[in-house]
């Protein structure tokens, strides 16, 4: 830990950087679940939506009137929604990292820097560990210690 050399200014300017890129990814995973929604709700059904007026309506689109049936029917999924709905579920636990990752970082790293100009070199070392092993718990108790 004697070798550490850290310019605070220059980590300070590095986290703005690295935050800015968080919030653009944010807003685009965020854009992408809307859109796979909006997509999901967009593809319809093959589901029959009921009759009305004794004439069957078949496949119904979203937005469209369904008969009295399909009124009192949960809404269907089509094999579209549902194919975009088990996208989403499979990526979850991926987007759920990628978040604790660039969190685990910039934490640990603004921690770690924090701690070396106070001198503590071990809570240091302490929180470089943490946001390695992306460690959110450890990093929220470390930035609380003091």
């Amino acid at each position: 830990m004697t070798g550490w050399d850290i310019r605070p200014q220059g980590v300070q300017g590095r986290l703005k950087v690295v935050g800015g890129h968080a919030g653009e990814l944010e807003k685009a995973l965020n854009a992408m679940l809307a859109d796979l929604g909006a997509a999901a709700r967009a593809a319809g059904t093959v589901a029959v939506g009921g009759t009305k007026s004794g004439a069957s309506v078949g496949p119904v689109a979203p937005g469209r009137e369904q008969g009295p049936v399909a009124a009192i029917a949960p809404p269907a999924m089509g094999p579209v929604a549902a194919a975009l709905g088990e996208y989403a579920k499979a990526r979850k636990p991926q987007l759920k990292s990628m978040s604790e990752r660039v969190q685990a970082a910039v934490v640990g790293a603004a921690t770690a820097t924090n701690e070396y100009m106070e001198g503590d070199l071990d809570t240091a070392k302490q929180a470089q560990n943490a946001a390695k092993a992306v460690r959110l718990d450890l990093l929220k108790e470390l930035r609380g210690t003091k």
